[in-house]
């Protein structure tokens, strides 16, 4: 028996009811074809001079706190460092847009971004050195703790967004990530649900080329990262990562989207790691120092600079003054990061629950007699503190 012969054959449709319809029209969410860029175009005439000042005093800055934390890690005061050289405009960009009241979610490669947000470049640092948990209070800097592993922060991005939502408070998040991070799961699951729920959550991708030694076409097929966001129900914007500028306009209108009602945005950057992955990789053995050398000519921070030149904003003058603010910084910086901390291993136990559970009781009063016992046998009375 055929379809035809079927009772009711004469109402049988052979298209999808009407309720497959698509839920959005695709067409708006699309990104554009090319990354978005203001500096070099016509675009520029339109930003406000002082905010290119701004962007610029704190691309020196970052580009100076990156290259004295890669020392630290060679003096050994650091145990690790993930370098965002060459992704200072992603960082700086990020931090900016947000309102104090806003709440960023870093990845682990994102201490610029935390830093330029206000956040002291030790505390920034805490955690890399492996001193505390975190580091600094996340209430108070309204900074979420530096993420370790690929992408969980995007759920609690979406979390928080959403909680604030409901609360009625005027709220956006942003979450930062890597192109790596976009082929862990927590990735899709926090788009899918900050769509659904229309969460005011910014998600910025900082495509820079490498998932440590993978490349970004080893990962997807997909025309860019960006055109993701399609998939979720919410519009993609592709933007040059290394024009400060256009970074801050992308993500300035993202944000202003969300507190407003709209929901969503999934922002890819593109930009380049120019350092290693970590000072524990050695990047010669995935890419030529040929690539490299052709994104050193896209440098976000010579970009700025030749814009602000070439319109009288910056003389030498101004451009030393830059210079010596971010040498200051990274004075200061090595100094304080060369002293010893004073720790007390007591800490551990401190920021783990609100209330400790039995086990951590139990735990902590081992230690605390470990601790005295210690210090009895070597004649110290000094509260169990490791100097």
């Amino acid at each position: 028996m055929t379809v035809q012969e079927l009772p009711g054959a004469a109402a049988y449709r052979p298209t999808p009811p009407p309720a497959w319809k698509p839920l959005t029209d695709p067409a708006p969410l699309l990104p554009d074809p090319e990354p978005y860029r203001v500096l070099g175009t016509d675009a520029v005439a339109d930003v406000d001079p002082e905010l290119l000042l701004r962007l610029h005093a704190e691309l020196v800055r970052g580009r100076r706190y990156n290259a004295q934390a890669t020392a630290l890690t060679k003096q050994g005061r650091l145990a690790v460092y993930p370098s965002s050289t060459g992704q200072e405009a992603c960082e700086i960009a990020a931090a900016l847009v947000l309102e104090e009241r806003d709440w960023l979610f870093p990845s682990y490669r994102d201490t610029l971004a935390a830093v330029a947000r206000g956040l002291d470049p030790v505390e920034a640092l805490t955690l890399l050195r492996g001193d505390r948990h975190t580091g600094y209070d996340p209430r108070e800097h309204r900074i979420a703790p530096l993420c370790t592993p690929l992408a969980t922060q995007l759920p609690h991005a979406v979390g928080l967004a959403h909680a604030a939502r409901l609360k009625g408070d005027d709220v956006v998040a942003l979450a930062m990530v890597g192109d790596g991070g976009t082929s862990e799961g927590d990735f899709h699951e926090a788009l899918n649900f900050a769509a659904v729920w229309k969460a005011p959550v910014v998600f910025l991708v900082q495509n820079n080329g490498f998932a440590i030694s993978v490349p970004l076409a080893k990962q997807t097929a997909a025309p860019s990262l960006a055109h993701k966001a399609v998939g979720y129900g919410m519009p993609g914007r592709l933007v040059d990562g290394n024009d400060a500028a256009a970074v801050h306009q992308v993500l300035s209108e993202a944000v202003e989207r969300a507190r407003s009602g709209g929901g969503p945005t999934l922002v890819e950057a593109v930009t380049y790691r120019m350092d290693a992955h970590t000072n524990a990789d050695d990047a010669t053995r995935y890419r030529g120092d040929s690539e490299v050398e052709a994104w050193r000519d896209h440098d976000p921070v010579q970009l700025m600079e030749r814009e602000l030149t070439a319109r009288g904003l910056l003389d030498d003058e101004g451009l030393e003054a830059a210079r010596a603010a971010a040498e200051r910084m990274a004075a200061a910086l090595r100094e304080r990061m060369n002293a010893d901390p004073a720790l007390d291993p007591m800490d551990l136990f401190t920021h783990v629950y609100a209330e400790q559970t039995a086990q951590l009781r139990e735990q902590a009063d081992r230690l605390r007699e470990e601790l005295a016992a210690e210090n009895d046998q070597h004649g110290t009375h000094d509260g169990g503190a490791a100097r």
